[in-house]
Formats: structure tokens, sequence, C-alpha cells
């Protein structure tokens, strides 16, 4: 039986230490690693919507003019999977939705006043 080190996907470190299982049985590890951006992670995801370069892909695909249903295709995934990816990539910032809700409020206004 060989033992191979398990290593962090984002540092590629080997300070891992287990982190119990997630919903479907599959081992989840933790990074041991202080400066570390990934906390917790999973080698074998059961389905590719959850890989993080699948999700990438997503984006850039998106970026390059494809439509959703051909992505999901040429990914093998879930067309809801790729609108829900894309949907949290382009969810307005802090600054965007208050001029969004100040131009609603505007234009509710105006409305009102042509009565």
């Amino acid at each position: 039986m060989v033992l191979e080190p398990v290593c962090c996907p984002q540092c590629h470190k080997t300070n891992v230490v287990k982190n119990g299982k997630s919903g479907e049985g599959k081992q989840r590890d933790r990074c041991r690693n202080d400066h570390c951006a990934r906390a917790s992670f999973i080698l074998d995801y059961t389905y590719r919507g959850y890989i993080p370069e699948v999700k990438a892909q997503v984006s850039e695909l998106a970026m390059n003019g494809s439509g959703s249903r051909d992505t999901a295709r040429v990914l093998r995934i879930s067309p809801t999977t790729v609108m829900e990816d894309l949907k949290k990539t382009s969810s307005p910032g802090i600054g965007e939705s208050e001029r969004v809700s100040s131009v609603l409020k505007f234009t509710a206004n105006c409305s009102d006043n042509t009565g």
C-alpha cells in the first residue's frame, strides 16, 4: 500500500489535517498554513460543478460569448449551475447597488408625478 501525502491545492504544502467528511462521504481536509487563503478543501469532488477550475472556466467562457447551455454542454455540468455561478460573479458591488436603488427611487417618483 502506497501512501501519497495530501497537498493543499492553493499553497501546495503538505501541512494538512483531516477535517471531517462532506455530505457525499468524501474526505474533507484543512490546510494548517496560516498564510493560505483556502481553509478547507476536498480533493475528489463528486460533481464537476464544484471544482474551482470548472467555476473559473464558466466565467471565462461567458466573457468569450458562449451561451449558458453551450457552456454547460462543454463543461458537462448543469445549465442551472452555470447560471448560478454567473449570478454570483456578476453581482453588483456596494456602490453599484446604491446607485441602482437611487435610480429606481427617482423613476418611481417621476411616475407618481405624471398622473
